[in-house]
């Protein structure tokens, strides 16, 4: 999985799996553009990738931002010049409540940020791909793809099986190009994105659903950890994975296999 001379970009690279994915790109090898809405979690990630000799390009975006998504694009096309590698990481759990509850304006925010950040992605880096191809790896969810048990997420789980359908779709369209793009779907995955999820009288959307004793088979119940999904962003990446485009990977040691 060597990513020597590559471009890369992550949104959502200050924290989670998004930093994770930054890091390890760069100890493969790759430049990568760090685009975040906190400066300070941003700085820290340049700083890190600077000190393995790598180039970071510091980028404080809103992924849901027209004007800010362009000003970003626009500093990669001035100091990179192209990208090779794209992440679609960015995303929220936003606001957890029944349907009936769920104000429009949460669903609005976790529509805004998760799908059309995601589109806002591919919207302004396909243009800096297609003469020389690339990989496109977008950050989906078991939620939405394969489970739907999880009380209250509808805007969350609607904006991940969306994310999917966007990848592949993108997939068939670019593939002219030799653009290859990829749904990751991770399960429970230590990172910091449940602190900022807010719950709503989820137990009114509940159905009970039994799952056999320990809920993440392959680790008896562990979560999954950021640099498991980074490994496999770092695969996707590369030419390992030249001849693998449209197909959605769930990376969760089995849970959604249990519902």
């Amino acid at each position: 999985m060597d990513l020597e001379g590559k471009i890369a970009l992550v949104t959502g690279a200050g924290s989670g799996l998004g930093k994770a994915s930054a890091l390890q790109l760069a100890r493969k090898g790759a430049d990568v553009a760090v685009l975040s809405r906190t400066k300070e979690e941003v700085d820290a990630v340049v700083d890190q990738i600077a000190g393995m000799g790598r180039t970071a390009l510091p980028l404080y975006a809103d992924v849901s931002d027209t004007a800010d998504m362009q000003a970003a694009f626009d500093t990669i096309a001035q100091d990179f010049g192209r990208l090779d590698i794209v992440f679609a990481n960015a995303g929220i759990n936003g606001t957890w409540a029944p349907i009936d509850e769920l104000a429009a304006e949460d669903w609005d925010q976790t529509i805004a940020v998760n799908l059309r950040g995601t589109f806002l992605t591919l919207h302004h880096a396909v243009p800096l791909m297609t003469a020389r191809g690339g990989s496109i790896v977008i950050t989906s969810s078991i939620n939405g793809t394969r489970t739907f048990t999880t009380a209250g997420a509808s805007a969350y789980a609607t904006t991940k099986g969306g994310q999917l359908a966007l990848g592949q779709m993108a997939a068939l369209e670019l593939a002219k190009h030799r653009i290859r793009v990829n749904i990751i779907c991770p399960g429970a995955i230590e990172s910091q994105i449940d602190e900022n999820t807010t719950r709503q009288n989820t137990e009114k959307a509940a159905e009970p659903a039994v799952y056999p004793e320990g809920k993440i088979p392959l680790t008896d119940g562990a979560p999954g950890k950021a640099e498991d999904v980074a490994d496999l962003v770092c695969f996707l990446g590369s030419d390992a994975s030249r001849h693998i485009t449209g197909t959605p990977i769930w990376i969760d040691g089995g849970q959604s296999l249990l519902v």
